[in-house]
């Protein structure tokens, strides 16, 4: 492998800009592959020093994606057309267009830059080209709040944490916030001999690449999430026998495992031609780009840069193996065998592929908790995540494709698909669970979800009938299928089915499908 550091080329006018200056130059890597086509020779005179990489190695190739990406300045580069389909604009991590900087004349054209920044990222520091000023920092907010704030904190490890409610005490910064009270809570910062400032950037950026626009996969999503693997953990079983690498883990998981996450699931990404579904051959697409998405950061802020090389790439590995399991199409597989292992009565927790098992379960439960949060806090996030379908069932008919299954907004309601998820997806993954770790968490989130079940149930009854008296002759929902069709929600919100994908290459999962 050979590396070589050269500064990239700004124009005379400009000063050199000092996070330009410490850039050792972009990460690339040299391929007859396919997946990005022939190099456009514009592109291949812009590219600075390179670090080769093996083309088959994944990693590789997604970091080689993102590499001029952080070099965050004016100059730009046309990246290859990575889609033949009309509907460009979900493409989440090209840039739009913007005025060209340091241009010598003030007449000259509008220019198109574009880079593979996450959107979210892009929308942050295009405010600053423009001259818009930042939200109020955390500290400058007025005493009361963050003096709640910490009151919230210190009840975090409740079932009924409000997060959004600590959201907005913590000025829309509760992922940052909460991740960071939970490492240093648990001593993890100087343990791990964790800089500081590293560690702070790193949440920043983590916060910054989910997308505030989302109505559910956002930040505030990452950090209800990250809570409610803290409260697992706390639980006797995980709490005896996890490793401080195991939480340090778990927690990251928990707050990287949507990360960048575009608001559409698999399947929209795979009609639509995305360069991502091709990247990752239409292989738990999102999930390995939330994996990717946090290799990313951690490798940009060196968080993790003090431990020795062979240690942060194991991290690199585990903390994808965690990530990779919320693939909800992979539902099955890991709930069948958890109940082996329970009916077997042979899960050790002594045994680290055991450890990692369990905390893969764990995880899984937290992404998909919020039909066993109390009432109020649990409609909230049903309405929430059934918005979010609604909105890529308009995108699908704006752009005459099929509307995917619960994305059609004439023809379920929350109430049924809500019914429908926790019927055939949430009920027996909890199960489960109770049956591991038999606690009075266990049982109170089985209670929640029967209630909230009942209340779902009984606001459709009252939905049907209001409609039946205003429409005697016709129905627009068929309120009794609708939840058999949330079944099928498993193999399609998030991923193909594996009868449709072949199954998964375990190059790609390096850790995620290992024998325990």
């Amino acid at each position: 492998m050979e590396v070589c550091y050269q500064l990239p080329v700004l124009p005379l006018d400009r000063p050199v800009p000092k996070h330009v200056l410490s850039r050792r130059g972009a990460i690339s890597f040299s391929s007859s592959s396919s997946l990005f086509g022939a190099p456009d020779p514009r592109q291949l005179s812009q590219r600075r020093g390179a670090i080769s990489y093996d083309s088959s190695d994944q990693t590789a190739l997604y970091i080689r994606m993102l590499g001029d990406v952080r070099v965050r300045s004016q100059v730009g580069f046309e990246p290859e057309r990575r889609s033949s389909h009309p509907y460009l604009c979900i493409d989440f991590r090209t840039l739009h267009t913007r005025l060209g900087c340091g241009s010598a004349s003030d007449s000259a054209p509008e220019r198109r830059v574009h880079r593979l920044l996450s959107f979210q990222r892009y929308l942050h520091s295009s405010r600053l080209l423009r001259g818009i000023p930042q939200q109020i920092p955390l500290h400058l907010l007025d005493e009361d709040y963050t003096g709640q704030a910490r009151c919230m904190l210190e009840k975090v490890g409740t079932w009924n944490f409000d997060i959004f409610l600590f959201d907005r005490l913590t000025n829309g910064n509760s992922l940052i916030t909460l991740t960071y009270h939970l490492l240093n809570q648990y001593g993890l910062v100087e343990l791990f001999q964790l800089d500081m400032v590293k560690l702070w950037r790193f949440l920043v950026m983590v916060q910054e690449d989910y997308h505030s626009g989302n109505p559910y996969h956002n930040a505030v999503h990452a950090a209800d999430v990250t809570q409610a693997m803290y409260c697992y953990l706390r639980e006797p079983m995980l709490a005896k026998s996890m490793t401080s690498c195991d939480i340090l883990l778990g927690l990251l998981a928990a707050a990287t495992h949507d990360l960048d996450h575009p608001g559409v699931n698999q399947p929209f990404l795979i009609k639509t031609d995305h360069y991502l579904a091709t990247l990752y051959r239409n292989t738990s697409v999102l999930e390995n780009h939330h994996w990717k998405s946090a290799v990313g950061l951690l490798r940009e802020t060196g968080l993790f840069s003090h431990l020795p090389a062979e240690d942060s790439l194991n991290m690199e590995r585990e903390l994808g193996s965690l990530i990779l399991a919320t693939d909800i199409s992979r539902q099955n597989e890991y709930l069948s065998r958890f109940r082996l292992h329970l009916d077997q009565d042979n899960l050790c927790l002594s045994n680290a592929s055991h450890r990692h098992f369990v905390l893969q379960m764990a995880l899984k439960c937290a992404d998909i908790c919020n039909p066993c949060r109390p009432w109020e806090l649990s409609k909230l996030w049903s309405e929430k995540v059934t918005e979010e379908f609604f909105q890529q069932g308009d995108i699908e008919k704006k752009h005459k494709l099929e509307v995917s299954l619960l994305c059609d907004r004439d023809a379920n309601t929350v109430g049924n698909i809500q019914i429908g998820f926790m019927t055939y997806v949430a009920e027996p993954l909890f199960a489960e669970w109770a049956r591991f770790s038999d606690t009075r968490l266990s049982q109170t989130m089985l209670g929640h979800m029967g209630l909230n079940k009942a209340s779902w149930g009984g606001l459709q009854q009252e939905q049907t009938s209001v409609s039946e008296e205003a429409e005697p002759s016709t129905s627009g929902v068929n309120t009794e299928d609708a939840p058999a069709a949330a079944a099928v929600v498993v193999a399609q919100r998030d991923s193909n089915a594996a009868t449709t994908t072949g199954g998964t290459s375990s190059k790609e999962i390096p850790q995620g499908s290992r024998e325990s």
